[in-house]
This record gives structure tokens, C-alpha cells and sequence, in this order.
């Protein structure tokens, strides 16, 4: 009897906490849909979370550095973080994993392309560092964020950010630059 409580109370102490609460590792959110394998709905309200980023503009190469953070206390256990261009659907980039709680990501087969959780411990917000690719254009950091099992936010959006080489990649901004430099004059 005693061999048989024991294997009870190990099973319940190693298996039961992934079953029952926030799967550690395994939980996954789809590269494309940014959506979270769960069969729950994502919240409609407006998120409890924002995305800083320590930069407006770049230039290829440049490394900026982007925190997911709790608003009111808020905690988040999981999470998908990436850049895409402005109406794009495809990460661009890659991420320097920084932060103990993150991991790198492939999506589209582009290693690190996106970041995620790497435990299901309680954060308050986690800090990476993003660095720019080579010609992309306006672009902006979009998360998913998992409070738990029942509450999370699809789409979570940063500011924008714009390339300062933008007249190579989008005919609009040397217009724009010259209009400005015609104001100053």
C-alpha cells in the first residue's frame, strides 16, 4: 500500500501541475494567426498590456530594444512577440534573446524571427532586443499575450516604426523630405 501511495503522490506532484495549469513549455501560438492552441475565444477588451520600443526610426543592423509589459499589476504567463511590416503577415527581423524568461522562435524558417515564453511563471514583462533586417519598410511589434487559460489578447500592437533609408524602399519619403527641407529654407 505504501509503494502504491507513493507512486500516487510522485505522479501527482510532477504530471498534475502541466495538466491542470499552464502548460510549461508545450503551449504553442501559431507564427501566422498569432492565436494560442486553446479552444477559448481571445479577449475583446482592450489589453491590460503594451509594447515600448527604445526607438522611432532604423536602419538596417540596428538593434532595438522592445519590452512586453503588464499595465495595473497585471501578470502575463505566455506569449508571442514579433515584428511585421505595416498590413505584412510575415515576421521580419530577428529577435537576441536577452531575457531568461523568453526563447527564440522559427517561424517561415527564419530562426528567432519571433520570441516567446520560455516558462510558465508569472511575468510582469520581459525585455528583447530586435534587430532590423535589410530593406523593409514602415513596420510595427504585434503580440499575443496569455494571461491564462481563459484570458488572452490577439494582436497587440507597438507604435510604428519607420526606416530612416524609407526613399529606397517606399517612393513616398523623399517627397516628404523634400517638402520639409523646402519648409526650412
Amino acid at each position: 500500500m505504501r509503494k502504491h501511495s507513493c507512486f500516487v503522490f510522485l505522479f501527482c506532484g510532477i504530471f498534475l501541475p502541466g495538466i491542470l495549469g499552464f502548460p510549461q513549455t508545450n503551449t504553442s501560438i501559431d507564427c501566422d494567426s498569432l492565436l494560442p492552441n486553446y479552444e477559448v475565444e481571445p479577449q475583446t477588451s482592450a489589453p491590460p498590456y503594451i509594447i515600448a520600443v527604445s526607438f522611432d526610426n532604423f536602419e538596417p543592423g540596428n538593434e532595438i530594444q522592445v519590452t512586453l509589459e503588464a499595465l495595473r499589476g497585471v501578470g502575463f504567463k505566455g506569449f508571442n512577440l514579433q515584428a511585421r511590416e505595416i498590413d505584412g503577415d510575415i515576421p521580419v527581423g530577428t529577435f537576441k534573446i536577452t531575457d531568461p524568461n523568453t526563447k527564440g522562435l522559427e517561424c517561415h524558417n527564419m530562426t528567432n524571427s519571433a520570441v516567446s515564453h520560455a516558462n510558465s511563471d508569472v511575468k510582469q514583462q520581459i525585455t528583447t532586443t530586435w534587430i532590423a533586417p535589410q530593406d523593409v519598410r514602415e513596420l510595427q511589434f504585434i503580440a499575443t499575450v496569455v494571461q491564462n487559460l481563459e484570458n488572452f489578447w490577439v494582436g497587440i500592437q507597438s507604435k510604428t516604426l519607420t526606416p530612416m533609408h524609407s526613399e529606397s524602399v517606399n517612393g513616398t519619403a523623399k517627397s516628404k523630405r523634400k517638402v520639409c527641407f523646402d519648409y526650412i529654407c
